[in-house]
């Protein structure tokens, strides 16, 4: 979340943020390539997950979201639509780090968010099987 955050925030380069917080966090290589896989996987399809997000929260242009909830919606929904994590566990991870980093009402949000996605692509699974 801290190199989306950055990129969003700064426009610094992905890798090199990535590669720097990295070195600072003292991670695992494992840890480090799954991070850099998923981050690499927001942003290559970050319009279609806006899409995804704006939809489902109509009232907050994208622009007008704080930067953290942003990056949080954006990797728990890259997480659900590639599945890469179980939703569940995607939107569990999400509400914590919104009640961590984000303000008094971003936990709620981005629940809410999430679970509307949630039950669009759970919609769109039963559809197709």
């Amino acid at each position: 979340m801290q190199t989306l955050f950055e990129v969003d925030c700064a426009g610094h380069d992905f890798m090199q943020s990535l590669d720097r917080l990295s070195e600072e966090a003292s991670l695992p290589e494992e840890t480090i390539t799954f991070t850099r896989e998923l981050v690499s996987k927001v942003l290559e399809n970050r319009q279609t997950i806006d899409a995804l997000v704006q939809r489902f929260a109509p009232a907050w242009p994208l622009h007008q979201m704080s930067i953290v909830d942003r990056n949080i919606l954006r990797l728990a929904v890259c997480e659900m639509l590639f599945e890469i994590a179980p939703s569940k566990v995607a939107i569990n991870e999400a509400v914590e780090l919104a009640k961590a980093f984000g303000s008094d009402s971003s936990a709620k949000f981005v629940n809410g968010v999430l679970g509307s996605v949630y039950a669009e692509l759970t919609n769109e699974k039963s559809r197709k099987g």
